[in-house]
């Protein structure tokens, strides 16, 4: 299959949510063909180790944290609003980590995130219909014709934030910014400052008691690198395939597709059709895939979608992120993980649990409820052991900044909050402190999963 494939040739298949309407094609065919000129913003081998990490997760070995934006913007792009976002992944892996004893691989929803597909194409306000907005590579939020037209340049433009938001991340990770005394201690004012601190208490004490350990035996930043330096990914959603395709290149030691526009990219629930474009260009490129799996994906054709994209059956090459909703997750999630252990299939169980929780208040704010957001994650970890499977990651829409999009948590934003600070460009986050609050209570699951785990094994 790979021998047939080419970058161009999703062109040839249909295309769901890619917008038609730009008034010069021209241009924007000049546009894709300026950024196959342009550097790749990541490499080869940084995707093959993500997919070695990947594969450790599959194989139970390790946990995925992937977090970040709903969609990136152009207004709000700000080293401040990175570095929160980069510090609340670092302070929920950490959690995680300790709970589960084992490795966290962290993937940002960062540096290409901007692109969403949309209900409708077209929206209508006080009688007055113009094109939906797409995000912020496409066209503006802003409602008039010249803002919601589609603009090629806009893509140069989210390469260039991409590029710099993807500088800046790995200067954290390495330049000693992500030390994990620095994490140690974001976590703890988290605790210090919730409402719920004295529940997490004891985890936060314990890791503590941890770290005072590691530098009585010398586990030091300054002799150990790993408790300095951190191995951070990037993904995004691989919805405009002429941008996707405009940044894939062969990598020279291998020989190989690579799409060098993030590390990790995905499939939406919406674009996931065998025949279709989306699932024609990713089956082609050697990065790591993500594939979200919704209420209306059927055990057949999930099979054979992993047969597209998987064919070879390779650790670590496919994520299945399941959506259900808190309502439907048990019904739906079973039948899934049955129909794939039944045929051998090598894949990372990743539970993706905003998309299926959305809903509208009476004020007209899209919202997410924080419990029915902990419901899918709990009913996730619960039914894949009970399946026989691993539950290997969260996928979260989550921002460091003090956002007040969804309801309830640690911080018990109310529908009056919502108002207050509402900022998404798309559909609603946690914010910093729920975002943790979140991991603090999946870790109490990885840790009683782990403690029942040692029981079972030793027989007490």
């Amino acid at each position: 299959m790979r021998e047939k494939w080419t970058p161009a040739g999703w062109r040839a298949k249909p295309a769901k949510h890619i917008p038609r309407d730009y008034p010069d094609a021209s241009a924007l065919a000049a546009v894709e063909q300026q950024l196959r000129t342009y550097p790749p913003l990541v490499f080869a081998g940084e995707a093959r180790n993500l997919k070695a990490r990947l594969a450790e997760v599959a194989a139970g070995k390790a946990f995925l944290l992937q977090g970040g934006d709903c969609a990136e913007s152009f207004k709000e792009f700000h080293p401040d609003n990175i570095r929160d976002t980069f510090r609340t992944l670092m302070a929920m892996s950490v959690v995680l980590t300790f709970a589960g004893s084992r490795p966290v691989v962290k993937l940002g929803r960062i540096a290409g995130q901007f692109g969403k597909p949309r209900s409708d194409e077209t929206e209508t306000r006080n009688g007055v219909t113009l094109p939906s907005y797409r995000g912020d590579n496409i066209n503006d939020m802003e409602f008039t014709l010249e803002a919601r037209t589609p603009d090629p340049g806009r893509l140069l433009r989210a390469y260039a934030q991409s590029a710099s938001t993807l500088n800046l991340i790995r200067a954290f990770a390495n330049g000693g910014y992500a030390d994990l005394h620095n994490v140690h201690r974001w976590m703890v004012g988290f605790v210090a400052d919730s409402s719920q601190g004295k529940r997490y208490q004891e985890i936060a004490d314990r890791i503590s008691e941890a770290i005072d350990f590691m530098e009585a035996c010398g586990i030091t930043p300054e002799s150990v690198p790993q408790v300095r330096h951190v191995d951070v990914y990037t993904s995004h959603e691989a919805l405009l395939l002429g941008y996707e395709e405009a940044m894939t290149r062969i990598d020279s030691t291998s020989g190989d597709f690579y799409d060098t526009s993030a590390h990790f990219l995905w499939i939406g629930d919406r674009t996931r059709q065998p025949d279709g474009a989306h699932v024609e260009f990713a089956r082609g490129v050697n990065n790591p895939i993500g594939l979200k799996c919704g209420p209306s994906l059927e055990p057949e054709e999930l099979l054979k979608l992993i047969d597209i994209l998987n064919p070879a059956n390779e650790p670590g090459r496919l994520t299945l992120i399941t959506r259900f909703g808190a309502d439907r997750v048990e019904a739906g999630l079973p039948r899934l993980v049955k129909a794939v252990l039944k045929e051998n299939r090598i894949v990372v169980w990743s539970c993706d649990p905003m998309h299926g929780n959305t809903s509208m208040t009476a004020t007209g704010y899209k919202t997410r409820s924080f419990d029915r957001i902990l419901s899918e994650v709990r009913s996730f970890m619960r039914i894949l052991p009970e399946e026989g499977a691993y539950p290997g990651g969260v996928h979260v829409e989550m921002t460091g900044q003090a956002v007040t999009e969804c309801l309830g948590g640690a911080a018990a934003v109310t529908e009056e909050d919502l108002s207050s600070r509402y900022h998404t460009h798309c559909d609603p986050r946690l914010n910093g402190g729920q975002a943790i609050d979140l991991a603090f209570l999946i870790a109490e699951n990885l840790r009683g999963a782990r403690i029942n785990g040692r029981a079972a094994r030793t027989g007490s």
